[in-house]
């Protein structure tokens, strides 16, 4: 090949040079580099020359020639697939710092544009055995098919394990906090940490760095465990007179609730208004409310008359019972709302306050006395209180639906009762059944009968003396209002004879569970993991076996909210009452609202 490289003409004088068709080049054109434009006009797109005979212009290009060697048309594919490359490149570099610029910052701003309505909902008590109890009650009294689903059985995504900071059986405080706060805390805690320090919640953020409105709807009192671990900081679930001072806005972040919905009104009332109050002291919660701007609503006909479309209807708060709501099996529709009617129209106000904003709200919904059906071991309460949820759980679907903004979380805070959908009546191997249809007919919960058989207001007429009492037990207790045409003697006398309100209970209980083949535990709460369920916009984000606290943390994350900066805001706020608290030994005479725990209320 040396005398190749050494016979060599001018590029003057030579526009091209070839390669030899053996070699690995295949002897394509290669033109010099200062005539390789015009002079290589009429060489045709990788022409090859005949090299048959020796030429001294021959010489092995580089790459540079290799490039001026081509054709025109060629090189300018070459010069378009170079620019395609260059534009590709600079795409992906923009999409990799776009990608990195939304992970970091972008999401947050993303989030906080679009608007988005969170409904939390709380099944209080609530477990699997009493799902499917629920469940089977409805298709055998209601002739449904084998295949029926609840409103809830079509949304089952995971389930939710239970223990608080300092047992493996949570309270109701605890559950919930770990709900607001997304953190373990000890039972009896409402909105504060294992510590007692103050713990920012979900409804706190939401109003203060969402611009959210927010709401509570509850069957219990306003004051309760779940709806005050979302509005309140206390020690201990006992101080609901301070709990009621938080709701209308007497600590630090002021008045964050807009929306209540319950019972509850004596804990607003003064010491001073006798059997309509139960707070310790002469604070009137109810005037200083209408004083800041609240709106109050203290019946059922003023809840019909409220429009609720309209845009000033916030703030509002609605108590429609001293105490607790009654269950649904005892409920007056005259006289008090059921939790379904409180939930729409909780939607309707909180849909009408925010339209025209790219903020939401934030609703928290509970069943609260699915647990104290339970805690009393009342099962024709606690399958009514369960429908009535369900029929909620319903209506916050139909919500939903025409709301994609929106996502709907169901979950409970814990299981009441250690429920078994069987029971074993006696010492020979028990049968395979459970009878549906010996809940059916009752008409009233125990704790309504136990009212009217114990001393007190609303003792019965007919039980002044022992021989009426008798037959008020037999024709009336029994026979109407439990449903049972069976009773023994043994039964009616021990009924008729018993003065203590837990023991009472006791008895109906029994007589209705045994006949209805359902077993219970424990009059307290059991540490089985509970079922989730989710709808809407992100409800994936909940499937899976989960603890408590995620449930916060999920919430946290979807709005894109901070509950550390919120804690830092209220860590200086009184956490203890000023005044002396009710308290009961037995958690389940609180919950169960006896008459023994607020003497003066019935």
């Amino acid at each position: 090949m040396s005398w190749f490289r050494e016979k060599r003409l001018p590029k003057a004088r030579v526009p091209y040079t070839a390669v030899p068709l053996e070699s690995p080049e295949g002897g394509r054109v290669h033109f010099s580099d200062d005539l390789h434009d015009s002079d290589a006009a009429d060489v045709e797109d990788n022409e090859l020359f005949d090299m048959a005979q020796p030429s001294e212009v021959l010489e092995v290009a580089d790459n540079d020639t290799a490039y001026y060697g081509m054709a025109l048309s060629s090189r300018q594919r070459m010069r378009k697939r170079r620019g395609f490359w260059v534009t590709v490149v600079v795409l992906v570099v923009f999409s990799v710092v776009g990608m990195f610029w939304l992970y970091v910052g972008g999401i947050s701003w993303m989030q906080r544009s679009q608007k988005r309505n969170v409904i939390l909902m709380i099944s209080d008590g609530f477990g699997p055995a009493s799902e499917t109890m629920a469940r089977n009650y409805m298709q055998k009294t209601r002739g449904l098919p084998v295949g029926y689903q609840s409103p809830l059985d079509e949304l089952l995504v995971g389930s939710s394990r239970t223990r608080s900071s300092n047992s493996l059986v949570t309270d109701s405080a605890a559950g919930a906090t770990a709900f607001a706060c997304g953190l373990k805390s000890y039972n009896g805690a409402i909105g504060v940490d294992a510590d007692k320090g103050p713990c920012g919640t979900i409804l706190e953020a939401a109003k203060l760095q969402r611009n959210m409105a927010t709401g509570l709807v509850v069957t219990s009192r306003l004051t309760h465990a779940t709806p005050g671990a979302f509005s309140a900081h206390v020690a201990g679930r006992e101080m609901e007179d301070l709990i009621a001072e938080y709701q209308v806005g007497n600590y630090s972040l002021g008045r964050v609730v807009d929306l209540m919905l319950g019972g509850g009104r004596c804990h607003f009332e003064p010491g001073t208004r006798g059997n309509s109050s139960c707070r310790v002291d002469d604070r009137d919660l109810l005037s200083e409310a209408k004083r800041s701007g609240i709106r109050t609503l203290n019946s059922r006909q003023e809840f019909d008359k409220l429009e609720a479309h309209a845009a000033d209807v916030l703030p509002l708060l609605g108590t429609f019972a001293l105490s607790h709501m009654d269950y649904e099996i005892d409920r007056d529709a005259t006289q008090q709302p059921s939790l379904t009617e409180m939930s729409e129209k909780a939607l309707q106000v909180l849909e009408a306050a925010t339209r025209g904003r790219n903020s939401g709200f934030f609703l928290m919904i509970e069943g609260s006395r699915i647990d104290m059906a339970a805690h009393t071991n009342d099962p024709a309460a606690h399958v009514r209180e369960i429908i009535a949820y369900w029929d909620a759980v319903a209506a916050v679907r139909a919500y939903v639906d025409t709301h994609p903004d929106t996502v709907m979380i169901s979950v409970s805070d814990h299981e009441t009762g250690g429920l078994s959908v069987a029971k074993q009546l006696g010492s020979e191997y028990p049968e395979y059944l459970w009878n549906p249809h010996a809940l059916e007919a009752a008409q009233h919960s125990i704790e309504y009968i136990s009212r009217r058989l114990l001393p007190g207001p609303l003792q019965a007429d007919e039980v002044q003396d022992e021989a009426s009492k008798y037959a008020f037990v037999r024709d009336t207790v029994f026979t109407k209002w439990l449903g049972i045409a069976d009773a023994k003697h043994e039964e009616i006398l021990a009924v008729a004879r018993e003065a203590d309100s837990i023991q009472l209970r006791e008895l109906l209980s029994t007589a209705l569970s045994d006949r209805a083949q359902l077993g219970w535990a424990t009059h307290g709460h059991s540490a089985v993991d509970v079922n989730l369920y989710a709808y809407g916009k992100d409800a994936h984000l909940l499937r899976g076996n989960h603890e408590n606290t995620d449930i916060g943390t999920i919430i946290e994350q979807m709005l894109d909210l901070d509950l550390s900066e919120i804690t830092r805001m209220v860590k200086q706020d009184r956490i203890i009452q000023s005044t002396s608290a009710h308290t009961e030994a037995w958690l389940g005479r609180r919950d169960l609202d006896a008459p023994e725990h607020y003497p003066h209320i019935h």
